[in-house]
């Protein structure tokens, strides 16, 4: 059985300038190429080009400061905008990756999405625990999210009750240190610090799959005590929803 996972992460208003966002995507790139070697090569998202090999480009500081100059990268007066993939055409080898970065506005937070490719359970490539941990402390040292959350798209579903960002647990779950101090959790569940930048935990060594009716009751045992803790606090506040 495969299922669809993904890694999202998300901070707030941060304003920062078009060398600054190509600082943090250099660095994200060179610690996502570490973490598998599917993620050696990428592309550019434009499908009005047919040629692959004229989408590839070099994840250097100075390749995205080019992009970042041009309008279709740009995101209104502020903020900047990519999307690239590994080129891989089988369902079960690389992924893509999104994100929205420099901007201040307060209703739609800056953002980081990589889709995994679908995997048989058992079969762990990319969808492995290793590989995973390693993206997530990748997107937590280069942008510095508030939080951050891996999961299949049935857990997200079925945690987030359908509330605004920041309010659930995955198969991983990032808190920046500003969110406050994850408490002890029962076993299995692995909580590990993320240099001085915050804390990652791991709710099980296997993948998190909703299909397991025992993992999806362990994930809101663990959600609850996180949430007495503070930790679950609203990406965007109502009163900034209404305002917009």
């Amino acid at each position: 059985m495969s299922e669809s996972y993904a890694i999202k992460g998300y901070w707030g208003r941060r304003p920062e300038s078009a060398e600054e966002c190509a600082r943090r995507a250099e660095t994200f790139f060179r610690l996502l190429a570490e973490c598998h070697p599917g993620y050696a090569r990428w592309y550019r998202q434009n499908t009005a080009v047919a040629n692959l090999a004229e989408l590839q480009f070099e994840p250097s500081r100075a390749t995205f400061e080019e992009f970042f100059g041009r309008k279709r990268y740009q995101s209104g007066k502020d903020g900047f905008h990519f999307g690239a993939w590994t080129g891989h055409e089988n369902q079960d080898q690389g992924g893509m990756v999104m994100f929205g970065c420099g901007s201040k506005a307060e209703v739609a937070p800056n953002f980081l999405w990589l889709f995994f490719p679908q995997e048989a359970l058992g079969s762990g490539n990319l969808l492995s625990a290793t590989v995973v941990a390693g993206v997530m402390r990748a997107l937590a040292v280069a942008w510095e999210p508030e939080w951050a959350v891996a999961t299949e798209d049935g857990l997200w579903d079925q945690l987030s009750g359908g509330s605004r960002l920041g309010c659930f647990v995955g198969w991983m779950t990032y808190f920046s240190r500003e969110r406050g101090e994850v408490p002890a959790l029962p076993a299995p569940v692995l909580v590990e610090p993320v240099g001085d930048k915050g804390t990652l935990v791991t709710l099980t060594s296997e993948r998190l799959t909703p299909s397991n009716p025992e993992h999806v009751e362990f994930a809101w045992r663990v959600q609850k005590l996180l949430e007495e803790r503070g930790l679950f606090r609203l990406m965007v506040h109502p009163s900034a929803m209404r305002k917009a």
